[in-house]
């Protein structure tokens, strides 16, 4: 398992990195120490960029108590995170070429630099102090002897981010693009990425297209989910629907990497909020099952998917379902668990939080091991 740094008294700046804004604080003990400080990113003047994020990063050291002992946090790809150079970015076009971030930051601040992407901190984080501990807590304080160990995550916003964590470890890859799930093909329209459709843009897209509106014209997803809900007015039937495909396509991308992951599964990013317009979608392509001869399908998940947000699945997914079979030719038992399940649910710790306690707890653990 991970590491417990929740009572660790070592310091670590952080920065969520993203296409618009910079947000910096400081961890301590898997908790912020301060306020956090948000400076435009300048994503298309490289220069200006760069002095923004030193700019970031020392007024957060300024804040701090004691003298911080890394620098850890989160941008977007593609990038070789372990040198710590920035690759040609889609939201920052001023890094172009690669850029060494990291090593300019070690030598401007003295301190050891970690980088990687808010997806797999994201994921890190759940895995450390949120989604995962809490569900084996739950199943703890039912009698249920079983645990989880490994989790996948997603991220849903702008972007469409992925992570995953195996017994404690975060799986990077060997190229640091584990988990890039943002590269699957979109159910929907097979000659796309999905990420074309799992994000800010695919909402606004599908609501425009069901409520017959240009597409400049269709509003923000905060918006559609509220027209969805019935709290403002709109085609509230082009707002269901929106969801509606975001949780087809978010589900069937969920689907392959639990195929190969086999583990619990968090979501979380900016339209996580919308989970009730969009869960009972994601959660039926999961539970979906391929058409064949046989006349029940084959199932495209071995274990069956619970939505942890509903009381009465989470209730089932408590109940410990394991017996006792004998073993042949001895008077023995073997326990035999029939009913592989796996959960799905929401952030518990909110993402730019899971994000920092992941990049905490990496740059702990690497200076740990050195």
């Amino acid at each position: 398992m991970a590491a417990d740094y929740s009572h660790d008294s070592r310091i670590v700046l952080t920065l969520d990195g993203g296409g618009t804004n910079f947000r910096f604080s400081a961890t301590q003990g898997n908790q912020p120490i301060v306020e956090t400080v948000v400076l435009p990113s300048f994503g298309d003047d490289l220069e200006r960029c760069l002095a923004t994020i030193v700019e970031g990063f020392n007024t957060t050291k300024e804040r701090c108590a004691a003298p911080p002992v890394a620098i850890s946090f989160s941008f977007p790809g593609p990038a070789d995170y372990p040198n710590g150079v920035i690759g040609d970015l889609q939201h920052l076009p001023c890094f172009r070429g690669g850029v060494a971030l990291g090593p300019m930051l070690e030598e401007r601040f003295g301190l050891p630099v970690f980088i990687n992407n808010d997806g797999d901190l994201f994921v890190y984080g759940e895995a450390i102090a949120g989604f995962l501990p809490y569900v084996n807590s739950l199943l703890d304080n039912a009698g249920n002897p079983k645990r989880y160990h490994n989790l996948f995550g997603v991220t849903l916003g702008t972007g469409f981010g992925g992570g995953i964590v195996r017994k404690g470890e975060l799986f990077l890859g060997d190229n640091s693009l584990g988990a890039e799930i943002w590269l699957l093909r979109n159910k929907l329209n097979p000659q796309t990425r999905v990420e074309e459709v799992a994000g800010i843009r695919g909402v606004r897209r599908f609501y425009a297209e069901k409520a017959k509106i240009p597409l400049e014209e269709s509003p923000e997803p905060r918006v559609i989910f509220a027209i969805g809900q019935g709290e403002q007015p709109g085609d509230k039937a082009a707002a269901l629907e929106a969801f509606r495909q975001l949780g087809e396509v978010v589900g069937d991308a969920m689907g392959q990497a639990l195929t190969i992951v086999d583990g619990l599964a968090v979501v979380g990013g900016g339209l996580s909020g919308a989970w009730p317009l969009f869960s009972r979608a994601l959660m039926a392509e999961l539970n979906s099952s391929y058409p064949s001869s046989n006349e029940n399908g084959v199932r495209r998940l071995i274990p069956k998917a619970f939505n942890l947000e509903d009381a009465e699945e989470l209730r089932t997914f408590l109940q410990p379902t394991s017996r006792e079979v004998t073993v042949p030719g001895s008077a023995r038992v073997a326990s035999y668990d029939a009913s592989p399940r796996i959960g799905v649910g929401l952030s518990r710790l909110g993402t730019s939080q899971a994000v920092s306690i992941g990049a905490y707890a990496l740059a702990l653990s690497k200076l740990d091991a050195r």
